[in-house]
């Protein structure tokens, strides 16, 4: 199950065209313009190409592996506590739900949100494993407000909100696992919440998943605290930043700070076999004019070993 996150550009289908060329099992793409608060309603004929593709690719089934993501703009913010600017935010994060639903895209990926309250001192690492401190707890719960508002607001939407691992620069929330397992457990409706685990973010934040062992050890630790069956995609970065760096600044495999077992340990987990994998490294070609998201998913399935049994 490896993709990546394609371009839209000329029609949302040519996201899909270009994953059927380098023979990818899922993909992540943007539904609109993710730096505009503005949203142009989807073309009927752009939105038929791309639901017949899907079907072509058979993509399309409600059984079977999730092979289609979306991510959200990075505009939104539903933890921010001004309140013009979380209310629209709400506002575009049901826009993007309701655009997943239209597409048969069964997951949306989003950052949780800033507090933008007091956040740690620039360079200093984390303290994770802690509770959260209080702007990080009101943040919480105005992420947790705006979730169940958008759930009331769109009964019977399978679309699910995948809230993503970050690096946690500035006052951004879900660098600790324990914001996001509070999340899913403080919201009404758990079922349509699940994680989004980005590498690189995740290495940023402060976990160390440089040798084997350690890399199992954080992936029990996401287990006993998240769950991995609430795990429903992966961000495969590696990371430009050391481990607690808390910068979000994504490498090509293999040529960052996360480690080799750090991307070994998730492929190779029996667990996370149906769970799409999507690259978000930089685009272009390499010095033999490969494209990149080639040569890194070539790395990948090469860390990639049959093994006995599963963990």
């Amino acid at each position: 199950m490896f993709g990546s996150h394609l371009s839209i550009a000329g029609g949302m289908v040519n996201a899909l065209e270009k994953a059927q060329q380098f023979k990818m099992d899922c993909v992540q793409v943007f539904t609109k313009n993710q730096r505009q608060w503005g949203v142009r309603p989807l073309d009927p004929a752009e939105r038929a190409d791309w639901l017949s593709k899907l079907k072509e690719l058979t993509w399309h089934r409600k059984r079977g592996p999730r092979r289609v993501v979306s991510h959200n703009s990075y505009l939104i913010n539903l933890a921010s506590p001004d309140s013009e600017v979380w209310v629209k935010s709400l506002a575009l994060q049901r826009v993007e739900i309701e655009r997943c639903e239209e597409l048969s895209i069964p997951l949306c990926v989003g950052h949780p949100g800033a507090h933008l309250g007091r956040a740690p001192k620039a360079g200093s690492p984390h303290q994770l494993g802690g509770e959260p401190g209080r702007d990080e707890l009101e943040g919480l719960k105005r992420i947790a407000r705006a979730l169940d508002q958008i759930h009331r607001d769109l009964p019977g939407y399978r679309t699910i909100t995948c809230l993503e691992t970050t690096a946690g620069s500035g006052s951004n929330l879900g660098y600790d696992f324990r914001h996001l397992a509070w999340l899913r457990a403080n919201i009404a409706q758990p079922e349509r919440v699940g994680f989004c685990f980005d590498t690189c973010h995740v290495t940023a934040a402060g976990y160390d998943m440089t040798t084997d062992m350690k890399a199992d050890a954080v992936l029990g630790e996401w287990d006993e605290i998240c769950g991995l069956g609430n795990l429903l995609a992966f961000h495969l970065n590696d990371s430009m930043g050391e481990v607690g760096s808390r910068k979000d600044r994504h490498a090509h495999i293999g040529d960052g700070n996360c480690g080799r077992p750090c991307f070994r340990a998730i492929v190779n987990r029996q667990a996370f076999k149906n769970v799409p994998k999507i690259l978000e490294t930089p685009k272009g070609v390499d010095d033999r004019g490969l494209e990149w998201d080639l040569v890194n998913l070539r790395r990948l399935k090469r860390l990639a070993r049959p093994r006995t049994g599963s963990r």
